[in-house]
């Protein structure tokens, strides 16, 4: 992947980094042996991924059609066909 642009959007940063926070509080309170504090943190990360599809829909994250080896793929021939 060196080279590509994969996940350096802002649809990306901002999912991942929402879902790291949750998992810190799940820890947390899974040391603390509180569950409900625990639970709170796995929606918390839940909620990432929702913030992250919602802002990548909104036009924030990659577009599908950019992605190198979605280029690298079209530019093939078909099986069997030779130039």
């Amino acid at each position: 992947m060196a080279g590509s642009s994969h996940g350096h959007t802002p649809a990306a940063w901002t999912g991942v980094t929402i879902a790291f926070i949750g998992f810190c509080v799940a820890g947390a309170f899974m040391v603390l042996a509180q569950p409900a504090g625990f639970w709170v943190g796995m929606v918390i990360v839940v909620l990432g991924g929702v913030v992250g599809w919602i802002m990548k829909k909104m036009g924030l994250g990659q577009p599908k059609d950019t992605h190198p080896a979605h280029q690298v793929a079209a530019k093939r021939e078909p099986a069997g066909v030779e130039s």
